[in-house]
């Protein structure tokens, strides 16, 4: 019996669905991909069929353009841990409506993997495992972005960079370089202009295309000898049959290459499993940055995107807030303006249905919390090329602009924000006594919301490191606002302290028998009942993993303080 021919993308396909696995569809106008089901996979007609679940009433606006996009994501290997993509762009499909939210969507894949481009190139993906590292140089010898390469042809690539680098990125901005260095060592470099960006997948990454400009001949030439090497290993790696096939040298791995996965796979081993509470907060913080992708990149607003964030963490918060106190620590690795949103968001939050689960400004309230920081990131440019960075005079002065820059983008979007949520934008840095801004106001003129979320914002920020300051203790931290005579409210902070207490759901505790580890939960003292133990300091490089309570906890011996987890090297650890 003759076996049926699998076109290379249907064995591609067919190879990551074996594993754990995310499906999205995206379109260029739509402001947030959707989650869809492969339920079946024809070899008879290289046909694919997708289910997707949908409330609105425009769901073939995701089909404008010619066809069907999406990303496919695989999580594989023995704990999950590494992640494989596959893009498709453009596929003829057929859109039928199921149901009132369910639909069908018949898609027709490519005979081949390699895609024609308009300017008569060839497309080819990174596919099955195939990997080049990439350098972007967005500002020369100031900022450089790495990442990994996901397409190349002669004319450019598209190149994957974590969610948080994006702020940087401006489409249609020439850049000084780009550097493709394969397993092997060989580099291609040339000088480029960002053509597009998107959001990519669901594990929190963006993904940039680079058309490559002044090209000298040498450079050309190096050009089109690796596209055809990277062409050669996509067929050697897809099965295509063929005397010439076989792999190419430049994924043979070098002795660099080789020790740069060993300490990503080490890496990737010490990453706990995520609860879906944990998920669920990290997500928050990913949508918040597709959301300022799309503000910053496209001049779109896409308020569903920020409501989506709102509900979630409203969600988690009365689904089990001793778990969302923990899951917030999960973001310390995050870009600070994007941590910082998040987790005063989730507070306010938390504070607000503690006081009054019934109040209905809550919604806005956490809006304009979750919102108030990103005009930190629309004012990313050449002068100030980070917010990572330790800041000069000028650029700290460029930052505090952050507030009237948001508004003036929300403004220029045609958004009228509610009362309470501008409210918070306006006024969260504003101090009792007059000293904040950006327009000084004190006393009476702030709101007993605006003082809480001022109370909140100050805690977080001094619990954190920024511009080379260390991060403050807990206990620290509120010593310091008490002792800002009166620029904060002092009724409000004594109301934090008795709710989180000196040692709050998601710190890291230090004991004196040597061992760090989470606070998972506290008594009505403040004191942690449960913990997450995480290292024994008697052996630095093993990290254990035991919750212990109680009585327990005594083995462990007396609550030393709270530390910092970075001088530990605890990491949050990314697909």
């Amino acid at each position: 019996m003759m076996e049926h021919y699998a076109p290379p993308p249907n064995n591609v396909i067919r190879s990551l669905i074996q594993h754990p696995h995310a499906m999205s569809i995206y379109a260029k106008n739509m402001p947030y991909p959707l989650k869809a089901d492969v339920r079946e996979l024809s070899l008879d007609t290289s046909s694919m069929i997708l289910e997707v679940e949908y409330s609105g009433s425009d769901i073939e606006h995701y089909l404008d353009e010619g066809g069907l996009n999406f990303d496919l994501e695989a999580l594989k290997g023995v704990d999950s841990s590494e992640r494989e993509t596959y893009s498709l762009c453009n596929i003829p499909t057929r859109l039928f409506k199921v149901d009132s939210m369910l639909y069908r969507l018949e898609c027709q894949l490519p005979e081949s993997v390699f895609i024609n481009e308009n300017r008569g190139a060839i497309r080819i993906p990174f596919i099955l495992g195939m990997q080049a590292r990439v350098r972007v140089e967005i500002y020369r010898h100031v900022l450089t972005v790495t990442g990994k390469l996901r397409n190349l042809s002669t004319g450019g690539c598209l190149v994957e960079i974590d969610l948080v680098e994006s702020i940087a990125v401006e489409v249609g901005q020439d850049i000084p370089g780009i550097t493709i260095e394969f397993p092997n060592g060989t580099t291609l470099f040339a000088q480029g202009k960002i053509r597009h960006m998107r959001p990519f997948g669901n594990n929190g990454y963006a993904a940039v295309g680079v058309q490559f400009i002044n090209l000298s001949s040498s450079q050309s030439e190096a050009l089109f000898h690796c596209t055809n090497e990277v062409e050669r290993e996509a067929a050697f790696r897809t099965g295509i049959t063929g005397s010439m096939i076989y792999q190419s040298p430049l994924f043979i791995p070098s002795a660099k290459e080789k020790s740069i996965l060993l300490r990503e796979n080490q890496e990737r081993e010490k990453r706990t499993r995520q609860t879906p509470m944990e998920r669920g907060v990290l997500e928050v913080a990913h949508r918040l940055q597709i959301g300022l992708m799309y503000v910053k990149t496209r001049n779109q607003l896409p308020l569903e995107i920020f409501y989506d964030c709102v509900d979630t963490l409203l969600y988690l918060v009365k689904n089990d807030r001793k778990a969302f106190l923990y899951a917030l620590s999960f973001l310390r690795d995050e870009a600070d303006w994007v941590r910082h949103a998040v987790q005063v968001s989730g507070t306010v939050a938390d504070m607000l249905l503690l006081h009054d689960p019934h109040d209905a400004q809550i919604r806005e309230a956490v809006l304009g919390t979750l919102l108030h920081t990103m005009g930190k990131p629309l004012l990313v440019n050449a002068n100030l090329p980070s917010l990572k960075v330790n800041m000069n005079p000028a650029q700290k002065a460029i930052l505090r602009g952050h507030v009237t820059e948001l508004c003036h983008k929300l403004s220029e979007l045609g958004w009228e924000m509610s009362p309470i949520c501008r409210e918070v934008i306006e006024n969260a840095n504003e101090r009792l006594d007059g000293s904040g801004y950006p327009a000084g106001k004190s006393g009476t003129q702030l709101s007993p919301l605006v003082r809480l979320v001022s109370v909140i914002k100050a805690v977080n920020t001094l619990r954190h490191a920024r511009n080379s300051v260390s991060p403050r203790t807990p206990l620290e931290a509120y010593r310091k606002i008490h002792e800002a005579h009166d620029a904060y409210d002092k009724p409000l902070l004594v109301k934090y302290i008795q709710i989180y207490g000196p040692y709050p759901i998601g710190s890291l505790a230090k004991f004196s028998a040597g061992f760090l580890g989470w606070i998972l939960d506290i008594d009505n003292k403040g004191r942690p009942t449960v913990v997450h133990l995480v290292k024994n300091l008697r052996f630095p490089d093993t990290n254990i993993s035991s919750v212990v309570s109680k009585g327990d906890l005594s083995q462990v011996g007396k609550l030393v303080n709270i530390a910092n987890p970075q001088e530990y090297g605890l990491k949050v650890h990314k697909l």
